[in-house]
């Protein structure tokens, strides 16, 4: 079965959690053990990806590392082309729409898209929104940030990346984000979109990923509490959050 009729089968029957770990953050074998205790707790997926100081020597190694240890899909989350990794089992082919650079919206995935086909990984294409305060990634991707108080433009591009035939959403506040998409603008999106919408950033918490979940966000991501807490039992009840909210 492929990564995203996995993901949507699995949507069926609960909300889904996906664990993003940054291969610039910790050396392989480190990003392998996180992977591992992610895992345990029941994640659904690892994220690969960085706003900044990713190559592809690390992501390959990062990857194998983790495949030799778990069985859950690995999904690159990348910036750039410098991203991929014929290791992966998907990628989320990504437009920052929200962006002031036309290479953020579609320069980077004309780059990627022969390597993508050449390496017969699985593209999950994606209509990615930054968020208020955006951190790394919206000063990276030259992102016009959608205010956390402008529901309605948030609704408007998410409507437009459903009408360019895009396969999911990310509302995203940013890696590291002191707050995460307020609950308000998460349902706003999903009363009027009808793919998933994947939720992330600044959830630190399980009432933050509950509150995401019940507000419509079906993919809930974390990364920053387990990469820079290592606290595994918050993660697990961040993952019975969002699964049993």
């Amino acid at each position: 079965m492929k990564v995203l009729e996995n993901i949507k089968e699995t949507l069926r029957k609960e909300k889904v959690h996906m664990t993003l770990l940054d291969p610039d953050k910790q050396p392989p074998k480190a990003t392998a053990s996180l992977a591992v205790h992610a895992c345990k707790v029941g994640t659904d997926a690892i994220m690969i990806g960085g706003s900044t100081g990713v190559t592809r020597q690390k992501v390959d190694a990062t990857i194998k590392a983790i495949k030799m240890r778990t069985s859950v899909p690995v999904i690159l989350f990348p910036s750039s082309k410098e991203g991929l990794s014929k290791y992966a089992d998907a990628v989320y082919f990504m437009s920052l729409l929200n962006s002031k650079d036309v290479r953020m919206v579609v320069g980077e995935q004309r780059r990627a898209s022969r390597t993508i086909r050449q390496w017969g990984i699985e593209a999950i294409s994606m209509g990615y929104l930054l968020v208020w305060p955006g951190m790394k990634a919206g000063e990276v991707g030259r992102a016009e940030l959608i205010s956390r108080d402008d529901p309605d433009t948030a609704v408007q591009y998410a409507l437009a990346a459903q009408f360019l035939g895009m396969d999911l959403v990310y509302l995203e506040a940013g890696s590291g984000a002191p707050v995460p998409v307020p609950p308000k603008m998460i349902r706003a999106v999903r009363k009027e979109i009808s793919i998933p919408l994947v939720v992330g950033g600044g959830i630190r918490t399980p009432k933050a990923a509950k509150a995401a979940a019940v507000a419509g966000a079906d993919i809930v991501v974390t990364g920053t509490i387990l990469e820079e807490a290592g606290d595994f039992s918050v993660l697990r009840r961040i993952v019975e959050a969002v699964k049993g909210h």
